[in-house]
């Protein structure tokens, strides 16, 4: 009798041969399993081996490297440290400067280098701050005024196994926004006078417009009495000048009264005479060295005599 006339023993035999069919998946599962199990153990632990890994990076420090009242140039140092066997090239570096969510400049560099196997090296990203380009696109940021910063960096590297990354950093800051000071000549004391060289003392009054104060280290500048020049001096000792204050200094300077013509004679008759004064004074900052300008166009001031000298030498007089 055939099988098919005895229902219990087709059926008996279909589920013998379904059940050797799963053995062998089973069996074959487990194998397969067992390879993909091995290759990547082996896999780990070559990369072990190897040593290979992503790559990371780290802003260490931004530096000013100048500044006045036209730019501010800055750097930022990036430590990138590659733990492969191989080097890593840097595809591109896009950077982002901010104040309070708001562009203040943005950039690209493109094929910035290759970092060495196994080792580290610190990336330079310089970026240029043109104030005429902030304060022409925000006018609530003033001169004199010192704005919060962050930095944004993006660094595109080729990694192997990894493939393309892109690690990214921020940093955050302050940076000024730099006022030129306001500078007076209030008056002129003479020391030694005569018609070949006298001796004078200026008296100068600088008054400082920033929210940072300015560590005074030295003047470059000349001085016109009537349209003749009487030059310039040097600074004889430091003086700081307080965020919005105002600071008095004392310049000595030798000139030629004879130069002078009637414009003298007004001076020492206590009429007054007009002076100009341009030039440059070096500052400390916190945020670095500076050189900004000082002028003064179409001021009036007097030379006065000390009181031994049978002048009025009254310091509260102009």
């Amino acid at each position: 009798m055939a099988s098919c006339d005895k229902p219990e023993v087709a059926k008996r035999e279909v589920k013998d041969r379904e059940h050797k069919e799963e053995k062998k998946d089973e069996e074959k599962g487990g194998f397969l399993g067992k390879v993909k199990d091995f290759i990547h153990d082996i896999g780990e632990k070559i990369e072990e081996t190897i040593g290979f890994g992503k790559p990371t990076a780290d802003v260490t420090g931004i530096h000013i490297t100048q500044i006045n009242l036209q730019k501010a140039d800055i750097v930022v140092d990036v430590l990138v440290t590659n733990p492969n066997p191989i080097p890593i090239p840097l595809i591109d570096i896009n950077y982002l400067i901010e104040s309070d969510g708001r562009k203040l400049v943005s950039g690209l560099i493109p094929d910035a280098g290759t970092i060495h196997a196994h080792g580290s090296e610190t990336v330079k990203i310089p970026v240029c701050l043109i104030y005429d380009d902030i304060k022409n696109t925000y006018d609530d940021i003033k001169p004199g005024s010192i704005i919060p910063y962050s930095i944004k960096v993006d660094l595109i590297v080729d990694a192997p196994v990894f493939g393309r990354l892109t690690l990214p950093l921020e940093k955050k800051g302050e940076i000024p926004i730099p006022y030129k000071p306001d500078v007076d000549v209030e008056k002129i004391h003479f020391e030694k006078f005569s018609f070949e060289e006298t001796i004078a003392t200026l008296h100068l009054k600088l008054e400082n417009k920033n929210d940072f104060d300015l560590g005074l280290n030295d003047l470059d500048y000349e001085v016109w009495l009537s349209d003749v020049s009487i030059g310039g001096a040097e600074l004889t000792k430091s003086a700081k000048i307080e965020k919005n204050g105002i600071t008095y200094i004392d310049i000595p300077i030798t000139f030629r009264p004879k130069d002078f013509g009637s414009a003298l004679w007004d001076m020492i008759r206590g009429r007054g005479t007009g002076y100009s004064m341009k030039g440059n004074i070096n500052v400390d900052t916190p945020f670095g060295a500076m050189k900004l300008p000082i002028s003064k166009e179409g001021g009036t001031t007097r030379l006065k005599k000390k009181k031994e000298d049978g002048g009025d030498d009254d310091d509260d007089e102009d």
